[in-house]
């Protein structure tokens, strides 16, 4: 790891002033030459905690194999020069082991400085070791310099694994004692000490070609790691980014969503109060198909929303996929027949297991989509038995989708081939819901495109028993227009005689007070709590209570809306009925307002379905 600090920081060897950093210079050129100077000041504080660890260990092993080669020479042949040499030795070491150390405390920028320094300290033992040999080694006394060879090359070994990752250390710490010992065996001149010079020479070059293999490696696998640590924070900050935009995004969209559907409510009231009074009036009506037609859009972002709050619980059961198609036939049969478009949709016999509603909503989108994008041919949905799942196709021959394209075709607002945006087309929203759904219900959605040729989607369901599904009811969508025209009956019937209605804003209260007095409802607007509480009250001493409190969810000054219905509301014995109207799409306002249990329209409410919320609401008081 000095190395590498020296590689990237100092010039060329030739103008090196430190002679410790000059064998840096050589160290793993093929990592270090691309390595930035940050990177490569990590790689070196790594390498320098590993040799540092391991400090006392080293200079115990060191000095005690000193001292005990100075022992054992004393005892062979006791002189006064060798006690010398042996305390000299010892006091090194003392003051090796109290000298000012490394630690992991110390600024990253100082690496380099405890690298060097560390070097040159390995240098100073070795040097001093290297003494050794040519006291020691004599012609005459063979046993005195095999012990000693073997004591210098041992210890070389043993530094050897410990300073493989600083090269300059490994360098300073093995040369000077190992030449010294190939030096003094050459100078004794006969065949013995020759022969173990070149042994040790030998030894010499392999260790060293092992230690610059093994200290690239190192280096290899530290860079490789922090490149690593790096991807994954990177990848870690674009995650955090992109769930900060995803939920700005939503923000971003309830916050729009709300601030269309206030006004729009107010024109829907206007326009359902003026359809009223003149039934056979040609604008009103225009009027009116205009808002329901934005009301739906508006209505497609907040499916999106009540998707992401998880306020949408599916019910599974038995689905009869042939109810199913029948039920979707005519739905896009008009729209295919306008196209000029063959629509077909294959009877199967099979069943499933799923939300009907749900599934419903999934194949209305993907047929939708596929009837918007083709231009001649048409659209074939058919569902086949695969054992224990069903597969529910839906294909069409219209423009394909371009390999670079299908990732981003389930992205909200995403439209293939419509730089325009051509309004019908929709708003590019249906797959992303159908993302959702898939997700929800665990109904993969697999998707193949050939560009000009056409796309096909498929859902992969569980398949469900026919025999235990005899007993499941007819097909939701199908019943639901005839609960709706029964609930319209009904709430006709019995609307409520005084409603109170808490809304900040003037043109919604006179607007939703014109639109229930021309159903003979009375109805007192206020914007206020206070307001609201008084007239209450006013109204129980009248001995002529409200029946319904109608309550916007956002009002002024960010009041809570379902916090002051709900005080209101209990203000009474009798409990007055609550409902509420809001323009909110925010997943955490849907799920409060869900878990209130206190039902909910959202805005542009649609005159009937007003009529019928306020008719349910007073009927289950």
């Amino acid at each position: 790891m000095a190395s590498m600090g020296r590689v990237i920081a100092a010039p060329p060897p030739t103008s090196s002033p430190d002679p410790a950093a000059a064998p840096a210079t050589q160290a793993a050129p093929r990592v270090a030459a691309a390595l930035p100077p940050d990177l490569a000041l990590r790689v070196l504080r790594e390498h320098l905690a590993s040799v540092y660890g391991a400090y006392d260990a080293s200079i115990a092993v060191h000095f005690g194999l000193g001292a005990a080669l100075g022992a054992a020479m004393y005892i062979a042949s006791p002189r006064g020069w060798i006690l010398a040499w042996m305390a000299a030795h010892l006091l090194l070491g003392l003051a090796l082991y109290l000298m000012p150390r490394w630690h992991a405390g110390l600024p990253l920028d100082q690496t380099p400085l405890w690298a060097r320094r560390h070097a040159r300290t390995v240098t100073l033992v070795s040097l001093a070791t290297a003494t050794a040999p040519w006291l020691f080694i004599s012609r005459g006394d063979l046993p005195a310099t095999s012990v000693l060879t073997v004591v210098i090359i041992g210890s070389c070994a043993r530094a050897m694994q410990l300073l493989w990752p600083l090269k300059p250390a490994l360098h300073g710490y093995t040369l000077p004692m190992m030449l010294s010992l190939i030096g003094a065996l050459a100078w004794q001149g006969d065949g013995m000490h020759l022969f173990l010079s070149i042994f040790s020479l030998a030894y010499l070059l392999f260790t060293l070609r092992v230690g610059q293999q093994q200290h690239r490696l190192l280096t290899d696998s530290l860079v490789l790691r922090f490149e690593n640590e790096a991807m994954a924070e990177r990848l870690g900050e674009q995650i955090a980014a992109a769930e900060r935009a995803s939920i700005e995004k939503t923000r971003f969209l309830a916050t729009a969503s709300h601030d269309l559907r206030q006004p729009l409510h107010a024109i829907a009231l206007f326009g359902a109060a003026l359809e009223n009074e003149h039934p056979q009036s040609r604008n009103a009506q225009r009027l009116m198909r205009a808002v329901n037609a934005l009301g739906s859009s508006l209505d497609t972002m907040l499916d999106v929303s009540r998707l992401d709050a998880g306020v949408v619980e599916p019910v599974l059961e038995p689905v009869s996929l042939d109810a199913l198609l029948r039920a979707l036939n005519p739905m896009f049969s008009a729209q295919a027949e306008q196209r000029q478009l063959q629509l077909r949709l294959r009877a199967s016999g099979l069943w499933v297991r799923s939300d009907p509603r749900l599934l419903h909503r999934m194949l209305s989108n993907l047929m939708d989509n596929a009837l918007k994008y083709t231009r001649s041919g048409g659209v074939t949905v058919i569902a086949r038995d695969r054992g224990d799942t069903v597969w529910i196709e839906v294909r069409d021959t219209g423009v394909g989708i371009a390999p670079e394209q299908s990732g981003r075709i389930f992205e909200e607002f995403y439209q293939v081939d419509n730089p325009g945006r051509d309004r019908s087309r929709g708003l590019g929203i249906g797959l992303s819901i159908v993302q959702r759904l898939s997700r929800l219900l665990g109904h993969p959605v697999q998707m193949h495109s050939r560009l000009g040729r056409g796309t096909h989607f498929r859902l992969v369901v569980q398949a469900a028993n026919a025999q235990a599904s005899a007993l499941a009811g007819p097909f939701p969508p199908q019943a639901a227009a005839a609960d709706a025209e029964e609930r319209r009956r009904r709430s006709a019937a019995r609307l409520p005689a005084r409603v109170l209605l808490l809304d900040d804003e003037q043109e919604i209260r006179e607007a939703m007070t014109g639109l229930l007095r021309s159903h003979a409802v009375e109805a007192l607007a206020v914007d206020d709590e206070a307001a609201a509480a008084r007239a209450l009250a006013r109204a129980r001493g009248e001995g002529r209570p409200f029946e319904l409190l109608l309550c916007d969810y956002r009002l002024a000054d960010g009041v809570d809306g379902l916090d002051v219905g709900l005080r209101l509301s209990r203000s009474d014995e009798r409990a007055t009925p609550l409902l509420l109207i809001t323009g909110e799409t925010s997943p955490d306002r849907l799920l409060r307002v869900r878990e209130s249990r206190v039902p909910v329209l959202f805005k542009p409410v649609v005159a009937d379905r007003l009529l019928e919320a306020m008719s349910e609401a007073v009927r289950a008081r």
